[in-house]
């Protein structure tokens, strides 16, 4: 494959910048006090210049420099290290470590719950509640994936939210970029909310502990209760949504739609108007008491009004729609919502005439109407069907098939509702343009009555009967996470596994569901935190940046705490940032007379404050879906993190010290 020279040449920003990390490497090489910081200096500042300018993408600049770090490892000798950064068996140990095997798991837990259609009810429901509007379904979602985070891991609200930003983005046509961003960091500004909502959280007390075995008994540190962090985590998580409410139009991506479900439906509508002149669209409305409407049956209904009722749902009984669904004898009762296929003209002379409700868009039917779940398609009748020579209401076309004739097209000739098509008998070689469910559509591929001419639609395979087996297995995983100590991997997969041997995904399904773009960035990260810790290179940064503050108010010392937390937090993992701060932090409130604990609760929260780079799991996760850049995570999550540190402050300030 040939390849535009174009595309690989340096930008001009480039063209500065490799002059002035080449400057920053030279001036860590003055400072740094030993051989091995000064490598893992270098390796740090290449990782950064790889991630901020993606010269390679960020996966395989990962990998680039988990290999790299191997061989100086491997020649540790020939480099005059001491010991080598990573023993070169380990290398690879993030790819079988709880963090990776955590994010594969609830991939595949998100896919099981999206497959049996839960997660289209969920996504339902915020529209239902938010509308179209991107500026209610952001804090809607958000708010929702924010809250859930803080009673699981932020990575396994983020991939379960995953599946319901992608159902929204196919309905309402927004961008995902518009969307995944704002649930994301909200995901983990959400584990900020409960002790137990992320793992430096988790870890804070036994940290403490841990330092009370050192310290006498009138210095003994008190930990922290579940909801002693709640006020601090809500102030963070309404911060979070109300930033991306009012700056998410300038700090966020535009985007575009990606061609799926809404876009295959589009085209499809624009294709059937344009060919056959159809001015169909799906509206819904409902029957009001006192509606002339009442007692009438659906058949004599569509044939007066030239209109087509695809879905309905009467007071009291279940939802109407499909294959064996809507009877064509059914009588219109008081308080029944009508789903309808019609032209404008026709719509308008319905409403008016039987004094009808029209809502301004789908509520009832969002979800089984749904480009995702429904739409036109073109099916032809083949010699030899047993349907020629009988009529569409003869056969209950509707009913039998799940199929909805809104247009005949024979001999270049295209009949309309109101010709009567559903009462012509078919001919071999009948063009019929329906309205029909994608799964209904699907089934008719199989039947030798039909040939489905539409095959650009969502083959997507629903498993509804599974449903219970997914919610059981979810909930195990989630039994496991709050109530045992099970490692989080172990946890998850246990419900991985479970929807697998269950049957609710098929094992090649389940390796789709997982993105292992993120799996080899994560994977790959790894080392090089471990290489951070093991070096001495972060306790050396630690205890040289906090020994230029001097004899400085406590705030000022907390605050430059929580810059060197969020700083850590991007170039190793939280928890091992939050094991090297705190044990700091403690000594450093001791040294000053303030209190240790809120120190290093200062620090397990500023570990949180990860949203510049895609190096947090959260962010790795939405960013391959989303088609998320580095630039976008920096612009963005720029401001994000003062945000954090200025609210954080705040209310540290104001509930603790």
């Amino acid at each position: 494959m040939n390849k535009s020279p174009e595309k690989f040449r340096p930008a001009p920003l480039l063209l500065i910048a490799a002059p002035a990390f080449l400057l920053l490497g030279a001036a860590a090489a003055a400072v740094a006090p030993t051989l091995e910081i000064l490598v893992v200096l270098l390796l740090l500042t290449l990782t950064i210049f790889l991630f901020v300018f993606e010269v390679v993408e960020v996966d395989v600049a990962a990998i680039s420099i988990m290999v790299l770090i191997g061989l100086i490892s491997a020649a540790s000798d020939a480099f005059g290290l001491m010991r080598p950064l990573v023993p070169v068996a380990e290398l690879f140990s993030g790819f079988s470590s709880n963090a990776v095997i955590s994010i594969i798991a609830v991939m595949i837990i998100g896919a099981g719950l999206d497959k049996t259609g839960i997660m289209n009810r969920v996504a339902a429901a915020i529209l239902k509640r938010a509308g179209y509007s991107e500026r209610r379904i952001v804090p809607a979602i958000s708010g929702s994936a924010g809250i859930i985070s803080g009673f699981m891991q932020n990575v396994g609200a983020a991939a379960l939210f995953m599946p319901v930003v992608g159902r929204i983005a196919a309905r309402t046509g927004l961008p995902m970029s518009r969307l995944m961003m704002p649930m994301g960091f909200s995901a983990i500004l959400g584990g900020t909310l409960t002790m137990v909502g992320s793992s430096p959280l988790i870890l804070l007390n036994d940290l403490l502990l841990a330092s009370n075995k050192a310290l006498p008994p009138e210095q003994q540190i008190a930990t922290w209760s579940m909801f002693s962090v709640t006020p601090i985590g809500l102030a963070l998580l309404a911060t979070g949504i109300a930033y991306f409410m009012l700056a998410g139009r300038y700090v966020l991506p535009a985007g575009k739609v990606k061609p799926q479900e809404h876009a295959r439906a589009t085209h499809t509508m624009r294709y059937f108007q344009e060919l056959y002149g159809l001015e169909d669209s799906v509206f819904e409305v409902a029957v009001p008491a006192g509606s002339a409407l009442i007692g009438r049956v659906l058949d004599e209904v569509e044939h007066e009004a030239h209109i087509r009722v695809v879905a309905a749902l009467l007071p009291g009984n279940e939802m109407s729609v499909g294959p064996s669904g809507l009877e064509r004898d059914m009588a219109i009762k008081a308080g029944t919502v009508l789903g309808l296929l019609a032209s404008p003209q026709h719509l308008t002379s319905f409403v008016e005439r039987n004094g009808l409700e029209l809502s301004a868009d789908l509520k009832t039917f969002a979800e089984i109407l749904s480009s995702a779940r429904a739409g036109i398609a073109e099916v032809v009748i083949p010699p030899g069907s047993h349907l020629v020579g009988k009529s569409a209401h003869e056969i209950w076309m509707r009913k039998t098939y799940g199929i909805a004739m809104l247009a005949l097209h024979r001999g270049g000739k295209t009949l309309l509702e109101g010709d009567g098509i559903r009462d012509i008998p078919l001919q071999a070689g009948d063009a019929l343009v329906v309205h029909t469910a994608w799964d209904a559509l699907a089934r008719l591929e199989k039947d030798s009555n039909f040939v489905v001419v539409t095959s650009d639609y969502p083959h997507e395979e629903l498993r509804p009967h599974k449903e219970k087996s997914a919610l059981f297995f979810f909930g195990i995983a989630l039994f496991l996470l709050m109530f045992t100590d099970l490692r989080l991997s172990l946890a998850l997969m246990a419900g991985a596994i479970g929807m697998i041997l269950s049957g609710v995904l098929r094992v090649d399904e389940a390796y789709q569901a997982v993105s292992w773009k993120t799996v080899f960035l994560l994977a790959s990260l790894i080392p090089l935190g471990l290489a951070v810790e093991t070096s001495g290179t972060a306790a050396w940064i630690a205890a040289h940046i906090l020994s230029m503050l001097g004899e400085l108010p406590s705030w000022v010392l907390m605050l430059a705490l929580a810059v060197l937390a969020t700083f850590f937090s991007l170039v190793m993992s939280n928890v091992g940032a939050t094991v090297l701060l705190v044990p700091l932090a403690v000594n450093i409130a001791l040294g000053v007379g303030a209190s240790p604990a809120v120190f290093a609760l200062t620090v397990a929260l500023a570990t949180s404050n990860a949203f510049i780079l895609p190096t947090h799991q959260v962010n790795a996760l939405i960013m391959g879906p989303a088609g998320y850049k580095v630039a976008d995570f920096i612009r963005a999550g720029g401001i994000m993190t003062l945000l954090f540190i200025l609210v954080m402050m705040l209310m540290l300030g104001f509930f603790y010290t």
